[in-house]
Protein backbone atom coordinates (compact mmCIF):
# COMPACT_ATOMS: atom_id res chain seq x y z
CA UNK A 1 0.00 0.00 0.00
CA UNK A 2 2.96 2.35 0.46
CA UNK A 3 4.05 1.93 -2.74
CA UNK A 4 1.12 3.23 -4.86
CA UNK A 5 1.05 6.08 -2.31
CA UNK A 6 4.72 7.11 -2.86
CA UNK A 7 4.54 7.69 -6.65
CA UNK A 8 1.61 9.06 -6.49
CA UNK A 9 2.81 12.01 -3.75
CA UNK A 10 5.81 11.96 -6.28
CA UNK A 11 3.85 12.91 -9.07
CA UNK A 12 1.48 15.31 -7.18
CA UNK A 13 4.83 17.19 -6.52
CA UNK A 14 6.06 17.24 -9.95
CA UNK A 15 2.52 18.44 -11.00
CA UNK A 16 2.72 21.25 -8.37
CA UNK A 17 6.64 21.95 -9.67
CA UNK A 18 5.32 21.99 -13.17
CA UNK A 19 2.51 24.66 -12.10
CA UNK A 20 4.46 26.77 -10.45
CA UNK A 21 7.05 26.76 -13.15
CA UNK A 22 3.99 27.62 -15.72
CA UNK A 23 3.39 30.88 -13.43
CA UNK A 24 6.77 32.10 -13.45
CA UNK A 25 7.94 31.49 -16.86
CA UNK A 26 4.29 33.70 -17.79
CA UNK A 27 5.69 36.41 -15.72
CA UNK A 28 8.96 36.33 -16.59
CA UNK A 29 7.99 36.25 -20.48
CA UNK A 30 4.76 39.00 -19.75
CA UNK A 31 7.83 41.31 -18.46
CA UNK A 32 9.97 41.09 -20.93
CA UNK A 33 7.53 41.66 -23.58
CA UNK A 34 6.12 44.90 -21.87
CA UNK A 35 9.65 45.65 -21.04
CA UNK A 36 10.53 45.37 -25.01
CA UNK A 37 7.44 47.62 -25.41
CA UNK A 38 8.47 50.19 -23.10
CA UNK A 39 11.85 50.48 -24.44
CA UNK A 40 10.76 51.02 -28.22
CA UNK A 41 8.45 53.60 -26.42
CA UNK A 42 11.14 55.42 -25.32
CA UNK A 43 13.12 55.01 -28.22
CA UNK A 44 10.10 56.12 -30.50
CA UNK A 45 8.98 58.65 -28.47
CA UNK A 46 4.99 58.16 -28.86
CA UNK A 47 2.83 54.77 -28.58
CA UNK A 48 1.94 54.33 -32.17
CA UNK A 49 -1.85 54.88 -31.86
CA UNK A 50 -3.88 57.98 -31.65
CA UNK A 51 -4.54 59.45 -28.10
CA UNK A 52 -7.77 58.13 -26.01
CA UNK A 53 -7.61 54.92 -28.42
CA UNK A 54 -8.64 51.29 -26.94
CA UNK A 55 -7.54 48.20 -28.83
CA UNK A 56 -10.98 46.54 -29.40
CA UNK A 57 -9.66 42.68 -30.77
CA UNK A 58 -6.63 40.65 -30.91
CA UNK A 59 -6.51 40.93 -34.57
CA UNK A 60 -5.34 44.91 -34.09
CA UNK A 61 -3.09 43.80 -31.12
CA UNK A 62 -1.64 41.29 -34.10
CA UNK A 63 -1.30 44.17 -37.02
CA UNK A 64 0.09 46.46 -34.25
CA UNK A 65 3.10 44.10 -33.14
CA UNK A 66 4.03 43.40 -36.80
CA UNK A 67 4.07 47.17 -37.22
CA UNK A 68 6.43 47.65 -34.34
CA UNK A 69 4.06 49.84 -32.41
CA UNK A 70 4.91 50.23 -28.88
CA UNK A 71 1.31 50.12 -27.83
CA UNK A 72 0.57 46.96 -29.21
CA UNK A 73 3.44 44.81 -27.96
CA UNK A 74 2.63 46.33 -24.62
CA UNK A 75 -0.82 44.70 -24.90
CA UNK A 76 0.63 41.79 -26.17
CA UNK A 77 2.78 41.49 -22.76
CA UNK A 78 -0.28 41.90 -20.66
CA UNK A 79 -2.25 39.66 -22.81
CA UNK A 80 0.25 36.78 -22.02
CA UNK A 81 0.18 37.54 -18.23
CA UNK A 82 -4.00 37.52 -18.67
CA UNK A 83 -2.81 34.25 -19.98
CA UNK A 84 -0.71 32.29 -17.35
CA UNK A 85 -3.31 31.50 -15.15
CA UNK A 86 -5.61 30.41 -17.63
CA UNK A 87 -2.98 27.50 -18.54
CA UNK A 88 -2.20 26.90 -15.02
CA UNK A 89 -6.04 26.04 -14.69
CA UNK A 90 -5.25 23.53 -18.10
CA UNK A 91 -2.30 21.62 -16.81
CA UNK A 92 -4.67 21.14 -13.52
CA UNK A 93 -7.44 19.83 -15.61
CA UNK A 94 -4.92 17.52 -17.09
CA UNK A 95 -3.43 16.70 -13.89
CA UNK A 96 -6.74 15.93 -12.39
CA UNK A 97 -7.72 13.73 -15.43
CA UNK A 98 -4.32 11.82 -14.83
CA UNK A 99 -5.25 10.72 -11.20
CA UNK A 100 -8.70 10.13 -12.30
CA UNK A 101 -10.28 12.71 -9.60
CA UNK A 102 -13.28 13.01 -11.56
CA UNK A 103 -14.78 15.71 -9.44
CA UNK A 104 -12.06 18.14 -9.65
CA UNK A 105 -11.85 17.16 -13.18
CA UNK A 106 -15.33 18.59 -13.50
CA UNK A 107 -14.90 21.63 -11.16
CA UNK A 108 -11.68 22.82 -12.78
CA UNK A 109 -13.65 22.43 -16.21
CA UNK A 110 -16.06 24.49 -14.93
CA UNK A 111 -13.82 27.47 -13.83
CA UNK A 112 -12.38 26.98 -17.35
CA UNK A 113 -15.55 27.68 -18.79
CA UNK A 114 -16.03 31.01 -16.47
CA UNK A 115 -12.70 32.18 -16.97
CA UNK A 116 -13.37 31.98 -20.90
CA UNK A 117 -16.93 33.24 -20.79
CA UNK A 118 -15.97 36.24 -19.07
CA UNK A 119 -13.46 37.08 -21.29
CA UNK A 120 -15.70 36.50 -24.26
CA UNK A 121 -18.49 38.02 -22.59
CA UNK A 122 -15.79 41.16 -21.88
CA UNK A 123 -14.48 40.90 -25.62
CA UNK A 124 -18.28 41.66 -26.96
CA UNK A 125 -19.26 44.28 -24.44
CA UNK A 126 -16.30 46.27 -25.00
CA UNK A 127 -16.84 46.79 -29.02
Amino acid sequence: MKQTKQPAASEMRSVEQTIGKILRWGVVVAAIIMILGLLLYLINGSLGVATNYHVKNFHEILFGILNGKPYAIMMAGIFALILTPVLRVVVSIYSFYREHDSLYVVITSLVLVILLTSFWLGIEFHL
